[in-house]
Formats: structure tokens, sequence, C-alpha cells
């Protein structure tokens, strides 16, 4: 049992996360991988009758794939400048959807309220793994389904974050987002909501002019990355680009000075119980 002396204050953090996911521009990271939701949305087999919850949704990128195929639509984020690219994206493809401000764990909808509830590299995030699971069961219908996508520990997002954390270590007693990327902890984590999960590893591409380009964008709009160039400084800044660069060279798979580097994620659809 964790003691109370050390348990991590969610709320603070949850905070500072807010604070984070709102600095940069995470639409300008969203844009490249949007080929990730796309896939999601076909593996769920949204139908056009079918109402639809994304959740974390950034600037809208799964919320926008159910719109296309025609589905009712509503969208959820806390961080209320990318809702407003969500409206504008939306607004400019002609599609309807509705989005709202909001917190993963504590989804303001009944129980039940929709067919299928997805999350793409968003709720992960959420610093109360067990609550935002819940959460995502709760307002799903029985026999709907939930769809997830998430980095995995040992793919290169997830590596980066490990990175990252030896620099800037992350708060005590808190379970790495990461582990979302695992069949194992979405098991323990949805529990006897699951009639059926059915988990595929997929690859997505990261292609850059080099790596160093990929260092700047990302330091310009990814806020995890812009926080942690911030957090250490002027003095840690080259000893983080390093280790960061050196990353990037195990997982790259062009050989001209071009940065291809594949990052493996997992694609989780949960049939709920």
């Amino acid at each position: 049992m964790t003691d109370m002396a050390t348990a991590p204050d969610l709320a603070a953090i949850k905070q500072r996360q807010q604070a984070t996911w709102a600095s940069g521009d995470y639409h300008m990271i969203g844009t490249q991988i949007l080929i990730v939701s796309e896939l999601l949305i076909e593996a769920l087999d949204v139908h056009s009758t079918e109402r639809v919850l994304d959740v974390a949704i950034g600037s809208g990128n799964a919320a926008l794939a159910a719109a296309r195929r025609g589905c009712a639509v509503v969208g959820l984020d806390y961080v209320p400048a990318l809702l407003e690219r969500a409206r504008r994206r939306a607004e400019a493809e002609g599609l309807e959807a509705e989005f709202v401000e909001g917190d993963a764990e504590a989804l303001p909808f009944d129980d039940g309220s929709f067919d299928v509830v997805s999350s793409v590299f968003g709720a992960m995030f959420a610093p109360n793994q067990e609550r935002t699971a819940g959460e995502l069961a709760r307002v799903c219908r029985p026999g709907g389904r939930i769809g997830l996508v998430a980095h995995t520990p040992e793919g290169f997002i997830g590596q980066l974050f490990k990175t990252n954390a030896k620099h800037v270590p992350p708060p005590v007693g808190l379970r790495s987002p990461v582990l979302w990327g695992t069949e194992e902890r979405l098991r323990e984590l949805f529990g006897d909501a699951i009639a059926e999960i059915h988990a595929a590893k997929r690859h997505y591409v990261f292609r850059y002019r080099s790596p160093e380009a990929y260092l700047e964008y990302w330091r310009r709009y990814y806020g995890p990355t812009m926080k942690s160039f911030e957090a250490v400084g002027e003095a840690g800044r080259a000893a983080l680009e390093a280790d960061l660069l050196d990353l990037i060279a195990r997982f790259n798979r062009a050989d001209d000075g071009t940065m291809v580097v594949p990052s493996e994620y997992l694609e989780t659809v949960i049939v709920r119980h």
C-alpha cells in the first residue's frame, strides 16, 4: 500500500499536465499522426447510426474520423485551444461534431451514453489510470466498443519518455502512461468490463529532413518536450539533446541524413461486457 506521505498529488499533477498540453501546439504534432486515428476508427467498425465519444481529442483526429463516417460525435478535451482547433477543422471539412471541455477522469455523461468510446494517445496520460479506465467503460453501453491507442514501452516514443525521465524525473509514485501500451495493464484496468479484447501492435513513421529538424519541431510544438528542455535549462540542454539524438540514431532506418523512424503503438478494441 502506498504511504500517504509519498502518494503523488494527482490533482496537482493534472494541473501541471494541463499546462503542459496547453503549451506548444499539439495540433502540429497531431497532423503528422492522422493515420493512427483513421486506422483505429476502422478497427472499431463504426456504423453511421452510432454515437461516438472521443476522449482527450487533441485537435480532433479521431473525432473527425468518426464524423467522416456519419457518426454522431462528441469530442472532449481539457485544453480549450485544442477544442477550438477541432471546431475549425470540422467547419473547414463540413463535418458535424460537438466539442466539449472536460476531464477524462470525470466524464460529464450518463452511464452507457455511447456506442463507441475512443482515445488516441490521450487517456493514457491521465494521472489516475484506474479512474480514467472506469470512466471510459462507464459511458460505453454494454456490447459497445472502447478503442484505445497508446505508445508501447519499447517503442520510440516510449523510449523517448524514458530518456526524458533520466533528465527530468516524473513525480514519485505515478504510473507510467506507456503501461496503457501493454495488454496486461489494460486487462488490469478494465477488468470485468471486458467481454472481448483485441490488441495489435502497429507502427507509424516519423519523417523529418534530419534528426535535428525533428528535435527543433518537437521542442517548438510538443508540450512535454518543450517542458523537458525548460526544466533542464541551459546547463542541461546539451546532454538532453545528445541523448535524444542517440535515441533517434537507434531507431532511424534512413542512411541519407534524414530521419525515418518507426514508432510502435498498441491499438486495442475492447468489447464492453
